[in-house]
């Protein structure tokens, strides 16, 4: 999905964290608050987590999901948001590579990390979340201003 619109873009740029739904095994849905970097050509997210955890677990699964990201502490007047679906999966190779370059440009900590840090990091994959759907809500333009890309 290709976006271009400026008020999405600053958003996304403007946020670190996503709460990222998916469905267990079992039917169970589940959430999981993670830190993520956005390409913007096309959009993607990007976000580190292992398989052994709850939501990695899911995503083996199934890769599709859903997710939001937002500032905490909004009055209502002021509410802006994204709402997303879409699939992930695991990168590898090449891709994974490029993915990691977008993902340490944002958290340039992690170029260096301190070594309690790196060794976690053994531990993680790093995953692509293609979205299928957007939609920017944004009631500083009127209550319940929505726009949407996509499905």
């Amino acid at each position: 999905m290709i976006v271009s619109d400026e008020r999405l873009l600053e958003f996304l740029h403007a946020h670190r964290v996503l709460t990222l739904a998916v469905v267990e095994p079992g039917g169970t849905p589940y959430a999981a608050a993670l830190f993520y970097a956005v390409e913007i050509d096309p959009l993607r997210f990007y976000v580190l987590t292992s398989v052994t955890t709850r939501h990695g677990q899911a995503l083996r699964h199934s890769a599709r999901v859903a997710g939001t990201i937002q500032r905490d502490r909004q009055t209502w007047t002021s509410i802006r948001g994204v709402q997303f679906t879409g699939v992930c999966h695991r990168l590898d190779g090449d891709e994974r590579s490029r993915a990691w370059h977008v993902y340490t440009s944002r958290f340039t900590f992690l170029r260096r990390p301190p070594p309690v840090l790196a060794r976690a990091l053994l531990r993680v994959d790093l995953w692509s979340i293609e979205p299928h759907w957007v939609r920017l809500i944004d009631n500083r333009l009127g209550f319940g201003h929505k726009d949407e890309w996509g499905e």
